[in-house]
């Protein structure tokens, strides 16, 4: 269960987000805002099931069968496998339920500390707008930013097919997508 507290300037609970996920393999980093109310109960990234961003990347690689959605470090594993990895920019924030808009008094991640896990890291992709606020930070490590649409079901203004056609040109801008 995600630690949280309230502070006496809110009522809002102080959120702590998630670990990265990240290796010395790791090329490119999609960057979330903070995870929602589901991702922090299971302690997963995108854990919501209406989330599109495990079938997006199901379809990036076809080839190789994803872990199911119950055996969380195997599918973490996966994406390191490729190159991929998982953060948010905020390591905590107030928040009542799980929109972006209802972010309070964030603290952001620590980029510097990122770019030295991963040494091969070239590029960020944030994933939606409350995230990419933060590009211009990631501009300044030397990191290519990409902004993609977001994969929450919140957007529904985008279709799965737009969505995938994003990442995809992203993920194989980088050299993460298979050839064959």
């Amino acid at each position: 269960m995600p630690s949280a507290t309230v502070s006496a300037s809110s009522t809002a609970p102080r959120l702590q987000g998630l670990p990265p996920v990240a290796d010395a393999r790791t090329r490119l980093v999609v960057l979330g805002s903070f995870p929602g109310v589901a991702s922090l109960q299971a302690r997963q990234y995108y854990g919501h099931p209406r989330n599109q961003f495990w079938p997006i990347l199901q379809r990036l690689w076809p080839q190789h069968p994803q872990p199911d959605r119950a055996d969380y470090a195997d599918r973490c594993e996966w994406l390191l496998a490729r190159g991929l990895g998982l953060w948010d920019v905020y390591a905590s924030c107030e928040r009542q339920g799980s929109l972006d808009s209802a972010i309070r008094y964030p603290q952001v991640n620590d980029f510097a500390a990122l770019r030295q896990r991963c040494p091969q890291l070239v590029a960020v992709a944030h994933n939606g707008g409350e995230s990419a606020k933060h590009a211009r930070a990631l501009h300044g490590l030397g990191l290519q930013v990409h902004q993609l649409p977001s994969t929450s079901p919140a957007n529904a203004s985008w279709s799965m097919e737009r969505k995938l056609q994003a990442w995809q040109q992203v993920m194989a801008a980088h050299g993460l997508l298979d050839k064959d």
